[in-house]
């Protein structure tokens, strides 16, 4: 291929702009797009330098279209072929009419969106969190901050994408101009004025541009000078954010930015006050250091715009000798551009709406520079809330959005403003991730409060993607009381997914609302309970549990620990075979002779049915449950040697495992320890339920009969469990929890997918102690006995008959 798809899809952008604002000089000409076509290499070569200039832009008043250099390599390595790439390019776009867009701007914009997500591959988009925001939902959540487009409120986007809030936001401001008879030039200005966008991707930045200018079409020409306010920034950590991203204050005179062309030391005075004076100043200063202004013809220019003063002199001279040194290098490029990006966010002020659709990423998934620089904003907001043993295992791992709709309602929001963001379901309903965001306080400082709620998980609106989505409206300055209007959204019977670029007109009627209220299921923190109305019967399973729930054993690298039992050897040993295709991790495969002693049936999530569970493979337990610390090695090596020196040819693998806590207590014990069995794990029976599922679907275990006799079933770590050495009670637990009622009481609080059936989801289900002498609960245990034997057998008729004798009792037992 002879250009990287990014690089494709900037030119088409550059050329797509270059089409639109020559239009109105071209209009007893030929497009741009075909003279480019039919033009000698040399003027080829000319036009495209000027667009990559900027030239092209700058003659109709637009500064900041480009940025520079991040995508114009391929002027230094024109070749035959890539120019005919090229003249094709323009080929392509010469049979595109731009003067559609006056008329219907939303076709250019929909064209941009889709080329993007055409060009660039879905996974590398959802890696980097980007989920290009369906213009029917872009709506709704406008809709629902009440933005009409009054043209002297404040709007920011703080990762725009590709820019369809900005556009939509653009739209209502143009009607708002015409309806309230404004001068188109008094609605240019003051759209540009107070309709921005950030974004950290740079192609992104480029389209937002692009469809900006699609936007604001005719008014686009009241406007003598246009600088798009769309920036290339990080709308979470900028430059007045001591120690972030190495970013820092230096003695009150400079601004430390590190890059990867070494250290530039920015004036304050250019950054203080909302960075006034930085807009102005850098862009003349790339253009001193492209014309060769000398340091000293530098000065004085300064000087002239009031860019300096005294005692600031040395501290601009030093900052300018910078840039001049690069551009002597030729590697002054982008630079004072970049940095006139990075400190945006400081010039920006404070907004009257925030909107937006924030990246989606999992804490372990950003890098580990980006973990450590947001590390302390995570502890001032207040997001981390888990600790010790939680935190080591895992729970709820937070996703960035959370920490970027803390960080913007508090940066950029004004008092008593709104802020309408998509960000995941689990914000509202998962325990550990949550619970810190569930504060909805700016650390020790400002209150927000949530006005509405929407759930949109069924809907599935975002294209390519399964995620949780959901909508959530906060006003800052204001405490969150409850309930709070939650709506859930679902498809119409028949109706497939959602079209991105539907509007909302066409998109409500594909979909049906119903109105809940959400409240905190326990403490202010806790997951948020969804209910109706009319399921105010729900109340009465609520309360504190006398049962504690388990997860079961951890069981990685499961390509070590999982086996099949390939021959019971005639002395009781077995020979058996790891499972390396189960796992994540490369592990050679390999045949041995082990004993038996260690060797037990495991059932994972997916073995579990409702009243059935089947193990389906073998787990190598090597995990003392009563000690919760591995057998000695010397004891390994004298009772099970075999095992001892299968597990030896994993010790590598067994060391350098991704939990810090596993390794850590391997290496104080032994190298194959494991995590997460106890006592409670060798429990005569257990009551084992899916974990990260949609509903509850429990069954009983005890003993299996193997080939080398009847052993303990060990649940694994997609499963939780309660334990207990009575029969009947393990039933009575069992027919309890499958009921609907309290089915349908998790499901109020605890949203399917990674968190759904975790053991924490059974701490408010008030379950009555069991009593061998109560009937009622006897009754119960003995249906799920009952169950089970039919289950075993395939009777699903008479499964469906018992299961609603079951519900029956359960809602006598509680009372409904």
């Amino acid at each position: 291929m002879l250009f990287s798809v990014h690089t494709y899809f900037a030119l088409m952008m550059k050329l797509i702009a270059a089409e639109l604002i020559t239009l109105k000089e071209n209009t007893f000409t030929a497009s741009f797009s075909h003279q480019l076509t039919h033009t000698s290499k040399e003027g080829l070569q000319a036009q495209l330098a000027n667009i990559e200039d900027g030239g092209i832009y700058a003659k109709r008043g637009i500064t900041n279209f480009l940025e520079g250099d991040f995508f114009q390599w391929y002027l230094d390595a024109l070749s035959p072929r890539l120019e005919e790439a090229i003249r094709e390019i323009a080929r392509g776009l010469s049979e595109f009419e731009p003067a559609t867009t006056t008329i219907d701007p939303e076709s250019a914009r929909d064209l941009i969106k889709k080329l993007y997500q055409y060009l660039v591959p879905q996974e590398v988009r959802h890696k980097l969190g980007e989920y290009y925001t369906p213009d029917w939902l872009a709506e709704l959540v406008l809709n629902e901050v009440d933005y009409e487009g009054n043209t002297l409120k404040r709007l920011l986007d703080p990762a725009c994408g590709s820019g369809t809030f900005l556009v939509l936001a653009i739209q209502r401001a143009k009607e708002y101009g015409r309806t309230h008879n404004e001068p188109p030039l008094e609605t240019a200005q003051r759209i540009v004025a107070n309709i921005w966008g950030f974004d950290l991707n740079p192609l992104a930045v480029i389209a937002a541009r692009t469809n900006y200018l699609f936007a604001l079409g005719d008014l686009v020409n009241e406007l003598r000078h246009l600088e798009i306010p769309v920036y290339l920034a990080d709308s979470v950590l900028w430059p007045e954010k001591a120690g972030q991203m190495q970013l820092d204050f230096i003695g009150g005179e400079h601004v430390k930015i590190q890059t990867s062309v070494g250290q530039f030391h920015v004036p304050y005075i250019w950054v203080k006050d909302e960075g006034f004076l930085m807009g102005t100043a850098a862009s003349l200063v790339e253009n001193m250091a492209k014309q060769n202004y000398s340091t000293f013809e530098a000065m004085e220019r300064f000087k002239k715009e009031g860019l300096v003063f005294p005692p600031h002199e040395q501290v601009v001279q030093n900052f300018y000798s910078e840039i001049l040194e690069l551009e002597r290098q030729d590697k002054n490029g982008i630079w004072a551009r970049f940095l006139k990006n990075a400190f945006a966010p400081m010039i920006a002020g404070k907004f009257d709406f925030v909107v937006g659709n924030p990246p989606w990423i999992r804490w372990g998934y950003l890098s580990q520079e980006y973990r450590q620089a947001t590390l302390q904003l995570w502890k001032d907001y207040g997001l981390f809330s888990l600790k010790g043993h939680a935190a080591r295992l895992g729970g709820g791992e937070k996703d960035f959005s959370m920490l970027f709709t803390y960080a913007v309602a508090d940066y950029y929001l004004k008092k008593n403003a709104k802020l309408g963001f998509l960000i995941t379901q689990e914000v509202f309903k998962s325990k550990g991730a949550g619970e810190g965001f569930r504060r909805f306080r700016l650390g020790d400082r400002e209150s927000l409060k949530v006005i509405k709620a929407h759930d949109l998980v069924s809907v599935q609106p975002f294209e390519g993607a399964a995620n949780k989505t959901a909508a959530i409206v906060l006003k800052k300055g204001q405490k969150t009381e409850y309930p709070v209007p939650y709506t859930l959204w679902t498809r119409k019977k028949g109706i497939g997914k959602i079209a991105t670029d539907q509007v909302l007109e066409e998109a409500l009627p594909l979909l049906q609302r119903r109105k809940l209220l959400a409240q905190p299921i326990g403490s202010l923190t806790s997951s948020w309970q969804t209910i109706s109305e009319s399921q105010e019967w729900l109340s009465y399973i609520q309360g504190e549990n006398v049962y504690q729930a388990r997860r079961g054993a951890s069981t990685e690298p499961y390509g070590v620990f999982w086996l099949e039992v390939k021959q019971v050897l005639s002395d009781g040993d077995l020979i058996v075979r790891n499972l390396p295709e189960k796992g994540k991790r490369k592990i050679q495969q390999v045949e041995e002779s082990i004993e038996a002693a260690l060797v037990f049936p495991a059932v994972r999530g997916s073995d579990i049915d409702r009243w059935n569970a089947t193990p389906r493979f073998f787990v190598l337990m090597t995990q003392d449950p009563q000690k919760r610390e591995p057998y000695p090695e010397h004891q390994m090596k004298k009772e099970w040697p075999r095992t001892y020196g299968y597990l030896t040819k994993f010790k590598d693998i067994l060391l350098s495992r991704g939990s810090k806590s596993i390794r850590e207590l391997a290496e104080r014990t032994a190298f194959y320890a494991m995590y997460g069995i106890g006592p409670y794990t060798v429990k005569r029976y257990k009551v084992v339920w899916k974990r990260m599922a949609g509903d509850i679907v429990a069954a009983v275990i005890a003993q299996h009969k193997t080939p080398f006799g009847y052993k303990m079933v060990i649940p694994t770590d997609t499963t939780s469990l309660f334990a207990t050495d009575n029969e009947a009670k393990a039933h009575y637990l069992c027919a309890i929890i499958n009921s609907t009622p309290v089915r349908e009481f998790i499901k109020s609080f605890s949203s399917a997918g990674r968190g759904f059936g975790a053991p924490s989801v059974m701490n408010h289900v008030n379950i009555p102690r069991f009593d061998p002498q109560n009937t009622l609960q006897q009754k119960l245990a003995q249906l799920s006995k009952t169950l089970h034997a039919l289950k075993a057998k395939n009777k699903l008729d008479e499964v469906a008959r018992l299961e609603k004798e079951v519900n029956g009792f359960a809602q006598r037992l509680f009372g409904i």
